[in-house]
């Protein structure tokens, strides 16, 4: 196995800038391939990240709902760069949930020599937590103007 992709992690032609208004500027931005940009879109990461927790079922479900919540009212004020940052978020919960799960402390490789620990030594709690962000990020993808505001906003910017 190679090493972990963050190693030689290409800023320069990354699509999403640390220094770009997605609210001012929205686009600019590129609905890309899962959670990609998901922790560099501001405003909306200052927006949601308060909110993303997934250390046990009760905080899973409340942080869930929390962002599913946003999600709606990014939609209700037509701003689908605010819609698919939450969508990304609640992805996010399910595959860092999954990510704890499989690995104790959440960490798949080792600091020191990078190669991949052992899989199944993490916290089976947090496969509820992973199992409550899936149902509210598939729910987010079947909301019926999401998806085919996704379509037109691939198309057009990316």
């Amino acid at each position: 196995m190679g090493l972990p992709s963050y190693l030689n992690f290409d800023h320069k032609n990354y699509a999403w800038k640390k220094d770009i208004d997605y609210k001012k500027n929205p686009e600019e931005y590129k609905v890309g391939k899962g959670e990609q940009g998901v922790l560099i879109c501001e405003p909306y990461k200052g927006e949601i990240l308060p909110h993303w927790r997934f250390k046990d079922r009760h905080i899973a479900k409340e942080s869930s709902e929390k962002i599913y919540d946003l999600f709606l009212e990014y939609m209700d004020n037509e701003d689908f760069v605010g819609a698919d940052m939450a969508r990304k978020f609640l992805q996010m919960g399910f595959t860092r949930a999954r990510r704890f799960t499989n690995y104790k402390g959440g960490r798949k490789y080792d600091p020191e020599d990078y190669h991949q620990l052992e899989k199944g030594t993490g916290d089976p709690e947090k496969a509820i937590s992973a199992d409550i962000f899936f149902k509210a990020w598939k729910k987010a993808e079947k909301h019926e103007a999401y998806a085919e505001q996704k379509k037109v906003w691939k198309k057009k910017y990316g």
